[in-house]
């Protein structure tokens, strides 16, 4: 069983940035796969980063080059870094863990980039 709270959310202007971090509890982290999605009004759930155990990262193109995350396994946390930010990255942001056919999600947090 894992535990993950989000923060770092808020009201960004576009072009400004942002740094995400998603507190995991409750068992060995280091052994999830960590993926960072978002989800707008009215449209599905996406991913937008992933980081394996192993520390490989990979993105959508969407968001390749702006956006950049890492795991800190002695913290139990992983972040995502989001720069160059967007009106369209206004989203409400989840960290989720995933090994084998378990995953688990967090409560998500707001992301507005707006002017």
């Amino acid at each position: 069983q894992v535990q993950l709270v989000e923060s770092g959310g808020g009201l960004v202007q576009p072009g400004g940035s942002l740094r995400l971090s998603c507190a995991a509890s409750g068992s060995i982290f280091s052994i999830y796969t960590m993926r960072w999605y978002r989800q707008a009004p009215g449209k599905q759930r996406d991913v937008v980063a992933t980081i394996t155990s192993g520390g490989t990262a990979s993105y959508p193109d969407s968001v390749k080059g702006r956006f950049t995350v890492s795991r800190d396994n002695a913290k139990n946390t992983v972040y995502l870094q989001m720069n160059s930010l967007k009106p369209e990255d206004t989203a409400v942001y989840y960290c989720a863990a995933f090994q084998g056919f378990q995953a688990y999600w967090g409560q998500g947090t707001q992301v507005t980039v707006s002017s």
